[in-house]
C-alpha cells in the first residue's frame, strides 16, 4: 500500500466532505467458521477496503472474483517490487494457468455481484467482498471481473468510468507470505483499493480507471486512529514513515478516521493538513505494534 509521498506542507484543499453510509460495510468475526473444511480443501476470504480520493464517490461494478491456486503446492517468484502488482489481463497471457501447467487452477469465490461505492469503506470500514472453499495448494493470484456500470461522482456531477480499452479483468498479485492464517486451511486478506491513484483524468476531461491495488492484513500487520476536530477544518490526513511510505486518510464527520496495513516496528508520523485557517499539525513517533491499532487520542486543531 505504498504511496507517492506527501511531505507535510504540501497543499491539499479539499471542498466539504459528504456523509456517507456504510453501504455493505460492516464489521466482521474474524473467528474460524463451525462448518468443517472438506480434506484438500481451504477456505478464502476477500476483504474489499479503500485508500481514500478526492472524489464524492467511486462507483465499481464487480461481478466475480478468482483465485489461482498451486494445488502442488509450489510458490511463485516472489521477488517483484509492489507497483508489479496489478494489471488488466484480458488473454490471460501474465497467468501460468495455459493448460501447460496442471497444477494451477481457477477457482471462483461467492460474491454479491453489484455496484460497490470504495468511498464508503475507509477508516476501518470494510465488505466481504468474496469468500468460498477452494482447493487446497498456494494462492499467486487473485482475478477480479467488472462490468460496465462503474463511475464516479466529483462536486455533484457523474463521470462514467472506463478502462483504457475495454480490459474487463483485473489481475491482483499476492505473495504466499502475504495471507493472515486464521488455521492453515482458514486463510483471509484485504484487497486495499487506492482510488487516488486508480482513477485517471484524461486531457479531455474523461476518467479511465487504472486499477492500482494493495492488499494488508490485520494479524500481521498494525494501525493508527484518533480523532481530529473540529469538521470545519476539512482535515486530510497522511501517515508516513522514514521510508516514503505513506497512507492517507479523510476522517469521517465526526473526525474519527482509521489506518489500517501499516508495517510493525516502523516508527509513523501523522500530519494534519488543515484548511479553513486552521494550522496544520504533526505527530512524530508513532509505534505501531503487530496486530494491535495504535491510539493518537483527540487531536483539536487551532487557528
Amino acid at each position: 500500500m505504498k504511496n507517492v509521498h506527501l511531505k507535510p506542507g504540501h497543499g491539499l484543499v479539499m471542498a466539504a466532505l459528504m456523509a456517507v453510509a456504510f453501504l455493505g460495510a460492516c464489521k466482521k468475526d474474524n473467528s474460524a467458521s463451525n462448518q468443517p473444511i472438506p480434506e484438500n480443501k481451504q477456505k478464502v476470504s476477500l476483504y474489499l477496503s479503500d485508500d481514500p480520493g478526492y472524489f464524492d464517490k467511486v462507483l465499481l461494478d464487480i461481478r466475480s472474483v478468482e483465485v489461482l491456486v498451486d494445488t502442488c503446492g509450489k510458490t511463485d517468484d516472489e521477488s517483484w517490487s509492489d507497483r508489479d502488482r496489478c494489471w488488466w489481463d484480458e488473454d490471460h497471457s501474465h497467468d501460468r494457468n495455459s493448460g501447460k501447467d496442471t497444477c494451477q487452477l481457477w477457482d471462483s469465490l461467492g460474491i454479491k455481484p453489484g455496484v460497490y461505492d470504495l468511498l464508503t469503506l475507509r477508516n476501518g470500514a470494510d465488505t466481504l467482498l468474496a469468500g468460498g472453499v477452494v482447493n487446497k495448494g498456494t494462492m499467486e493470484r487473485i482475478r477480479i471481473t467488472i462490468g460496465d456500470n462503474n463511475s464516479l461522482v466529483k462536486d455533484g456531477v457523474t463521470y462514467p468510468v472506463k478502462s483504457i480499452s475495454g480490459q474487463s479483468k483485473i489481475i491482483v498479485r499476492v505473495r504466499h507470505s502475504e495471507w493472515d492464517e486464521l488455521s492453515s486451511d482458514n486463510l483471509q486478506l484485504w484487497l486495499d483499493f487506492d482510488v487516488q491513484r486508480s482513477i485517471i483524468k484524461t486531457w479531455n476531461g474523461k476518467f479511465i480507471l487504472k486499477p492500482y491495488i494493495n492488499v494488508f492484513t490485520i494479524l500481521k500487520m498494525g494501525s493508527i486512529s484518533g480523532t481530529v476536530t473540529p469538521w470545519d477544518a476539512y482535515p486530510v490526513i497522511s501517515i508516513y514513515n522514514n521510508t516514503n511510505d505513506t497512507l492517507y486518510a479523510l476522517p469521517w464527520r465526526n473526525g474519527d478516521f482509521k489506518v489500517r496495513g501499516l508495517k510493525v516496528g516502523d516508527n509513523w508520523n501523522v500530519f494534519v493538513n488543515a484548511s479553513n485557517g486552521y494550522q496544520d499539525t504533526t505527530i512524530t513517533g508513532v509505534k505501531v505494534e503487530r496486530g494491535k491499532d495504535t491510539k493518537v487520542g483527540n487531536i483539536k486543531l487551532h487557528k
